[in-house]
């Protein structure tokens, strides 16, 4: 066993002792030893009850023969990190929590993982980690929230985002403001929309690497959710005793099961961040073009909040993950040979059907022919940029507006709660990528704002975007400004067009106009000079290739 390491022959016997410190007796280490990793804290909604989660999965550890260790990771909220310096680090986070569980696995002599994660870089950051380690490990998350309900309809955080806006353009009373966000987000668990968590938790699921419900079981529904997690206790040790690895599992086909799942949901365009993250630990190389190929042949069958009015709890109601990729395999859309954590995905939805055809649609009826993720290109975005388009209505799909021009979120969204943006307008918000921001920060104020205010505008950005927001926003754009990327040489008044359909980003501006403003340009100074952020800032890649942190 791979945790012979510390635990076997008379040089560990000093190690042994440590054990017995914990109340470990030589019965439990001649077990297979099975690390816990418990992103519990008490600032995420998502992440308050993922002791009881922890608990149901050491159970099952320990009845399937094994000996469980719990330890955390870190977490962040991005909703309440959002709007500040804080969002700064939530991309970022994904990095420190894959190199924690890299480090405590490693000095711990683990033979294998189960990872409880629930939001955002959490569960991209414990996929790296399980791809880098190469250990059996099974990832079962702690579910989504329910939807709330105001004033007859359900709502979620990002209704809540909203009401600034609408608050802001006398749309809403201040009372109706405090009703609502006293009512967005009844229950813990993962915000209730298809947003970045919600979609990794799902796509955790086509990938093979979480059991049948990981995405979707809401987390109130606490019954099931520990036995989804006592299950995967048992399962980890199938894994040990078979030798089955995350790189058996994750391969280029799991990679393009996902990546098709994320576009027939309308996932979160983070996911464009995160899948080429994680495989690039797997020793893959994903670049954002698969995203748009494997879109353009991927019906749309789902409309989940913020784009529907549909939130995680119907789809779940509906047959869930399982029942949305056997609708996809009648088109043949699916590696039905890639295996899973529990045999091939062909066997895992071979009983699966929609229950609710109102929530999943039929691929013969989608919402759309092609998938909720597009890929531009264009002088903007020589290396790509990317749109949910799924979110996006049919009369913005093509749009063409004068640029109004900004060097921080922050400066952003005073503008245009101050009126200065109006329609025909498209807002650009730079300096706010991987390197600038740094840390590439979601733009859902913004974003949620214009939505409130009812404005008919563009967003881009070499910045990101919630899972939450709607509307024609661009992010992604790559290169970034702070590497002298075409972006940081807009100026207000200049015309940009958008055409997602023909996957078009362009600046309308004279190309000897674009050289005197580039031979003009000076780099910024960096926004943060110290700390992890500053590290960060200098060793991150760009957004199209997944913003991964490298030794070079």
């Amino acid at each position: 066993m791979k945790s012979d390491v510390v635990k076997k022959g008379a040089t560990r016997c000093a190690h042994r002792s440590l054990f017995h410190a914990m109340g470990y007796g030589p019965e439990d280490l001649k077990k297979p030893l099975i690390g816990i990793c418990n992103a519990f804290n008490e600032v995420i909604p998502g992440h308050l009850h993922l002791r009881e989660i922890a608990d149901a999965a050491k159970l099952g550890v320990a009845a399937a023969g094994g000996t469980p260790f719990e330890f955390p990771a870190i977490g962040v909220c991005d909703g309440i990190a959002m709007g500040h310096t804080g969002m700064k680090f939530s991309l970022a986070s994904r990095e420190l929590i894959a190199d924690s569980i890299e480090a405590v696995a490693t000095a711990s002599g683990f033979d294998g993982l189960i990872l409880i994660p629930n939001c955002d870089k959490i569960v991209p950051g414990m996929l790296m980690a399980v791809a880098r380690l190469n250990i059996p490990s099974v990832v079962v998350s702690g579910g989504a929230m329910l939807a709330g309900r105001f004033r007859g309809r359900d709502i979620s955080v990002s209704q809540a985002f909203e009401a600034a806006g609408k608050f802001a353009a006398g749309q809403m009373s201040a009372e109706e403001m405090e009703d609502l966000e006293a009512n967005a987000c009844p229950s813990c668990g993962s915000c209730a929309g298809l947003f970045t968590a919600n979609s990794m938790n799902c796509l955790t699921e086509a990938l093979g690497m979480g059991l049948p419900g990981n995405g979707t079981i809401p987390a109130a529904y606490a019954g099931q959710r520990r036995l989804l997690a006592k299950r995967a206790g048992a399962v980890v040790m199938d894994l040990i005793a078979n030798d089955i690895k995350p790189r058996d599992i994750m391969t280029l086909k799991a990679f393009e099961n996902a990546i098709t799942v994320d576009n027939a949901i309308g996932g979160s365009s983070n996911t464009v961040l995160h899948i080429p993250a994680i495989a690039h630990e797997a020793g893959i190389t994903i670049e954002p073009p698969l995203f748009d190929e494997i879109s353009q042949k991927t019906p749309y069958i789902t409309k989940l909040s913020p784009a529907g009015k549909h939130h995680m709890q119907d789809l779940n109601e509906a047959g869930g993950i399982n029942a949305v990729m056997a609708e996809l395999a009648k088109k043949n859309l699916l590696h039905l040979d890639a295996m899973t954590i529990t045999g091939t995905l062909g066997d895992r939805i071979k009983n699966a059907k929609v229950l609710n055809y109102d929530v999943i649609h039929s691929v013969d009826d989608p919402y759309r022919a092609t998938g909720g993720i597009a890929i531009l290109k264009g002088n903007l975005c020589p290396k790509y940029a990317v749109v949910k388009a799924s979110a996006v209505n049919e009369d913005m799909l093509v749009y063409s507006g004068v640029a109004k021009c900004y060097n921080s979120e922050e400066d952003a969204v005073n503008a245009i709660m101050d009126g200065k943006i109006v329609d025909g307008d498209v807002v650009v918000i730079r300096y706010e990528g991987p390197k600038g921001g740094p840390g590439m920060q979601e733009m859902l104020n913004p974003t949620a704002v214009i939505t409130g205010r009812g404005l008919k505008v563009g967003l881009i950005t070499d910045g990101r975007f919630s899972g939450a927001s709607q509307g024609a926003c661009i992010g992604h754009i790559s290169p970034e400004a702070m590497e002298g990327g075409l972006i940081a040489l807009i100026e207000d008044g200049d015309r940009i067009s958008i055409d997602i359909p023909n996957r078009k980003l362009e600046l309308e501006v004279p190309e000897e106009v674009i050289e005197k403003r580039r031979a003009a340009w000076i780099k910024p100074e960096p926004k943060i000079k110290i700390g992890y952020l500053a590290r960060y800032a200098k060793l991150t890649t760009s957004a199209n290739t997944g913003a991964v942190v490298t030794a070079d």
